[in-house]
């Protein structure tokens, strides 16, 4: 059957139609973004650059922060852009390009964050077997399994979309392409759709929070029989994960666990997954890390150090 579809282009409304509020976003998110980009490059490089890489959860944070700059610039540049604009219009394919890369780059995210849980889980509980668990070839196994499991959620978020006829009102109630607000304008029955969304992306973002969540737990309760120094190192590297967990989760659980509708708050709590999160990763995994903070301080000063003697 043929998919119905007249629009060619959508509107998004953004977050505001108040031009001063417009402007001080945008100052403040330009900002934002080029601290996620400068945050994030300097992890990767800086990982790649020396010994770190071949540790496992160093290995897993160098494809974190990768994914923290593609999945925030699928949607982030569009909508700095767009404050400045008195039209903020997307055409229908750049639209759906927007719903598979956020989905597909976001649900990577989600199952590296995975992956790291179950490196530190291995590290902590079974720390005479690290290294034999926690191999290379495993962790690319890893790493392909959640490119893999990617694709098998933005996919039929992609199909979904395509599917749907949009034949009345253009407008998009966000700053940015989603599926939920696609819903709102489709011009046929989307109960079914919905349920689906909500099964595709609701039921396996809980899922993968109360599985990390619970891992963490039960990492902090084996601590007891560790040394007050092994016991200090592990509530440093878990309270960090912790916390990239409920600034990520929190708001995509209230965003897509849900019947399809869309409510106000819902374009505040994704600045929270789009934006916060990935801009704050950086200080989190870098501010109460040694190892990452040596690395860094190797990397950058004694580089900028060897320039000047050069230059001299």
């Amino acid at each position: 059957m043929e998919t119905q579809r007249n629009n060619s282009e959508f509107v998004l409304l953004g977050l505001s139609y108040d031009k001063s509020i417009q402007t001080f976003c945008f100052i403040l998110f330009l900002f934002c973004y080029v601290s996620l980009l400068v945050g994030n490059l300097l992890i990767l490089v800086s990982i790649l650059s020396t010994t770190l890489y071949h540790q496992p959860m160093y290995y897993f944070l160098s494809h974190l922060a990768s994914l923290d700059i593609c999945f925030t610039s699928s949607v982030t540049p569009k909508f700095i852009g767009d404050l400045l604009l008195e039209t903020k219009s997307i055409s229908y394919g750049n639209c759906l390009l927007q719903i598979f890369t956020m989905h597909f780059f976001g649900s990577i995210e989600i199952f590296i964050l995975t992956a790291m849980a179950f490196d530190r889980y291995v590290a902590i509980c079974k720390p005479l077997h690290y290294m034999i668990i926690m191999n290379r070839t495993r962790c690319k196994l890893f790493v392909f399994a959640a490119w893999v499991g990617g694709a098998a959620h933005s996919f039929p978020q992609l199909f979904m979309a395509i599917v749907l006829p949009y034949c009345g009102p253009n407008e998009i109630d966000h700053y940015f392409c989603d599926i939920f607000p696609l819903l709102k304008i489709a011009c046929a029955d989307t109960y079914i759709t919905g349920v689906l969304v909500l099964v595709n992306s609701g039921i396996v973002v809980l899922v993968t929070f109360v599985f990390l969540f619970g891992s963490y737990i039960f990492i902090l309760f084996t601590l007891r029989n560790q040394s007050a120094e092994g016991r200090r190192k592990a509530l440093s590297t878990c309270g960090s994960h912790i916390s990239v967990l409920v600034l990520f989760f929190a708001p995509a659980i209230f965003a897509y666990l849900r019947p399809p509708t869309t409510f106000p708050e819902d374009k505040v709590l994704a600045l929270f997954y789009t934006i916060i999160a990935p801009m704050f990763n950086p200080l989190i995994y870098t501010l109460r890390n040694t190892e990452m903070k040596n690395a860094m301080r190797k990397v950058w000063c004694q580089g900028y150090f060897q320039k000047k003697h050069t230059g001299n």
